[in-house]
């Protein structure tokens, strides 16, 4: 009977994690680049102490993982704007250190500098910030990331690509920082720039609203479960304690 309530609490734990990811990912539904968060649960098996060894299963606290579906492009027409087509991510050079990206709202400081909405350094494919002449026009973007103003050739957009079932940190909203460290795609005829448009958050709001009914149901389901078996803990303790 106490091992039931171990289940169930385990339970209640593996969905209270689960509410948090629905909970960011609702609040995220309109952020540029946002990727959602899905949960993967384990089922973990222990041995109880009877003489049946009887296996008991409980819910593993689960680890957090990105849905990496794109997000609908939207188009808004502004040079500087940016979305990625394919698997790979912008870099951004920040006070914590190298950070991924998937919104390409960016802008040019008047030192030339491009950086993101937040003013975070723009990097190239080699890791340095990219430089801009001011007095040129706005940059022409090519579908292989090549910057030029005019006719002249001034730097490159770098896409990265990280192994991020290794290991990850948000920042910032749709940013993120990875274990596994970014490296420069090169010759991916799968991967390219659109100018002119903004990636739209992949989460699906309709899908998470159902998500949250569903924990929200089961959750209540898990609690009067475990309220039904604390009173029968209880009437058995009574029973063969000789109470009345």
């Amino acid at each position: 009977m106490q091992s039931g309530l171990y289940v169930s609490l385990s339970s209640q734990m593996a969905l209270e994690k689960r509410l948090n990811t629905i909970a960011d990912n609702m609040a995220n539904v309109n952020t540029t680049g946002f990727r959602a968060t899905e949960v993967k649960f384990d089922e973990m098996v222990a041995a109880t102490k009877n003489k049946l060894n009887t296996k008991v299963a409980f819910v593993s606290q689960g680890n957090d993982y990105l849905n990496e579906q794109n997000g609908e492009l939207q188009h808004t027409g502004n040079m500087l704007d940016f979305a990625i087509k394919g698997d790979a991510w912008f870099a951004l050079d920040t006070p914590a250190g190298r950070v991924l990206t998937r919104d390409g709202r960016f802008t040019i400081r008047e030192t030339g500098e491009l950086v993101s909405i937040r003013g975070y350094p723009v990097l190239d494919a080699g890791g340095a910030p990219i430089q801009l002449d001011t007095k040129a026009g706005e940059p022409a973007v090519g579908s292989d990331g090549i910057i030029y103003q005019g006719d002249r050739q001034v730097g490159s957009l770098g896409l990265f690509e990280a192994d991020i079932s290794k290991g990850y940190l948000r920042y910032e909203n749709s940013g993120i920082m990875t274990t596994d460290q970014p490296r420069a795609v090169v010759d991916r005829f799968n991967v390219g720039v659109e100018q002119g448009y903004l990636e739209n958050s992949n989460v699906n709001a309709m899908r998470e609203i159902t998500q949250l009914i569903e924990v929200n149901r089961a959750f209540e389901s898990i609690s009067s479960l475990m309220r039904d078996s604390e009173d029968s803990f209880k009437q058995a303790v009574q029973t063969l304690g000789g109470s009345r």
